[in-house]
C-alpha cells in the first residue's frame, strides 16, 4: 500500500488543476503509515509547510503534537492531510498570509483525498476546521454545535472538531481551555480506536 501513496504523492506534485499551483512552492501531499487508524484532515497547508512540502510542520502543527499526545494518540499511528493540496495566500509585503480556500479548490483537489483515503482506509477520520468538515460532510456541518461528536461517514466514524491553528489565533487567555476542549474531542477519537 505505501507504494500507492507513494505513486499518489508523486503524481500531485504535477496537479495543476486549479490555479493554486502556480503561486505555491509545492503541493503538500498527507504524511504518515499507510495502516494507519485515525487520518486528520484540515484544511490546507500553510506558509511553513509549503516552503518545506510537508504537513503540520508548523506551529500548528507543533500545537496538533501537543493535543494528540496528551489524548493518548501516537502520531506515528496517524495520517495527516489537507482537503487542499496547495497553500492559498495573499501577499502582505514580504509575508504570505493565509487566505481560506474556495469551494473550486477544494472540489479540484477532492480526488487528491479520496485516492488518500482510500489507500490508508482508516477507522476514525477527524476533520480539523470549517473547510475540511464542511468538504467532507457537506455545507451544513457547523462546528461550535457538533465538534467532538461522532457521526457515522463512509462505513467509518468521524469526529469534527477545531484546527490548532484557531487555537493559536484565540486570545493568550483563552488558549488553555481551547487546548483541553480540543485534546477532549481527540480524546473522542482515540476512544473509537478498536
Amino acid at each position: 500500500m505505501g507504494t500507492d501513496l507513494d505513486a499518489l504523492r508523486d503524481a500531485v506534485t504535477r496537479c495543476t488543476d486549479c490555479e493554486l499551483h502556480a503561486d505555491a512552492t509545492h503541493a503538500v501531499f498527507g504524511a504518515g503509515p499507510a495502516s494507519a487508524w485515525l487520518m486528520l484532515v484540515g484544511e490546507q497547508p500553510g506558509d511553513r509547510e509549503d516552503r518545506e512540502g510537508a504537513p503540520f510542520v508548523g506551529p500548528a502543527g507543533r500545537l496538533l503534537d501537543t493535543a494528540l499526545e496528551r489524548a493518548g494518540v501516537d502520531r506515528d499511528e496517524v495520517y495527516v492531510t489537507n482537503v487542499v493540496k496547495h497553500f492559498r495566500f495573499e501577499r502582505e509585503g514580504k509575508r504570505r498570509l493565509h487566505k481560506t480556500p474556495a469551494v473550486r479548490h477544494v472540489r479540484a483537489c477532492r480526488h487528491w483525498f479520496d485516492d488518500e483515503l482510500a489507500v490508508v482506509g482508516p477507522r476514525v477520520v477527524v476533520t480539523l476546521g470549517a473547510t475540511a468538515a464542511k468538504a467532507l460532510v457537506g455545507p451544513d456541518v457547523r462546528i461550535s454545535e457538533e465538534r467532538g461528536e461522532v457521526r457515522e461517514w463512509q462505513g467509518r466514524s468521524l469526529v469534527p472538531t477545531i484546527h490548532p491553528s484557531a487555537i493559536l489565533r484565540g486570545s493568550p487567555e483563552a488558549r488553555d481551555a481551547a487546548l483541553d476542549a480540543f485534546v477532549a474531542d481527540l480524546g473522542v477519537a482515540a476512544g473509537l480506536r478498536s
